[in-house]
């Protein structure tokens, strides 16, 4: 029998060994028809050429040195002297608005006790007793034992100091405090405006504005509108008085206007009665 014709003479198979994707690629071996193989011949891929040089160490570069600053020109003496003019022209720093009206009875109540062991402290220790008590009252929340105690004091230092005695003051303007605390706005009222024209006759304009302001607080308290109005007539009279007389009222004149227009308000509102 002829044997079929072949271009390659094989050997008995081996298992081929791992080749790593870079190693020469083995040759690959296929049938013939009638018999035999033949070589599949492949072509390797061209190797990619190494790149040709080397970077070597970046260039060392010499520090960039900053020009110095040329210094700055010192003032002359006349300049120096309208800086010290200019300086001294500036505005102040605005001072805080004073604390007034029953705020400042407020915080006259919340104040530590008075040091009665002073003598020269004048007619305070006569009612720095019952003071005390009123205070403690109204900081406990006992409102109408308050009230009546300092109902009692009022009527007291009024007999033997005077009405018009600023301790006597002092204490009806509590007085007013405690009857708003306890909700009579318009007993608060009234002790108030009458204070402040007792101030104003004093020609006392800090303490009168005070007063003024407690009695426009007790004021805003009172919802009917008639009586708002009929109260509200009084409050700007005596306020309006104030404000041409100058002084604080003067200066804050803005609160006057805002109750002005609580009194449009209190019309329009007595009108859809």
């Amino acid at each position: 029998m002829t044997s079929a014709p072949s271009t390659v003479v094989l050997r008995k198979m081996r298992p081929q060994p791992h080749v790593e994707p870079d190693a020469d690629p083995q040759p690959e071996f296929l049938p013939l028809p009638g018999g035999g193989v033949t070589q599949v011949l492949r072509s390797a891929p061209e190797p990619v050429p190494a790149p040709l040089g080397r970077f070597g160490p970046a260039p060392v570069m010499d520090p960039v040195v900053e020009p110095p600053s040329a210094p700055a020109p010192k003032p002359s003496a006349p300049a120096t002297e309208a800086l010290s003019l200019l300086a001294s022209e500036r505005e102040p720093d605005p001072k805080p608005a004073p604390v007034r009206g029953f705020d400042a009875v407020a915080e006259a109540v919340l104040a530590p006790d008075p040091d009665t062991s002073d003598p020269g402290r004048g007619t305070t220790a006569f009612y720095a007793e019952p003071v005390a008590r009123i205070n403690e009252a109204v900081k406990m929340g006992r409102i109408d034992e308050a009230a009546g105690t300092a109902e009692r004091t009022v009527a007291a230092a009024a007999q033997a100091l005077g009405d018009d005695h600023p301790e006597v003051l002092k204490l009806r303007e509590l007085t007013a405090y405690i009857a708003y605390l306890a909700g009579d706005a318009l007993r608060s009222f009234h002790l108030s405006l009458d204070l402040a024209r007792v101030r104003r006759r004093q020609r006392d304009a800090e303490g009168a504005y005070g007063n003024v302001q407690s009695a426009a607080t007790a004021w805003r308290a009172v919802r009917d509108p008639l009586q708002g109005l009929h109260l509200g007539r009084d409050l700007i009279g005596v306020w309006a008085e104030l404000a041409a007389d100058g002084g604080p009222a003067a200066d804050d004149i803005g609160q006057l206007e805002s109750a002005r227009t609580r009194m449009g308000r209190l019309t329009e509102r007595a009108r859809s009665l």
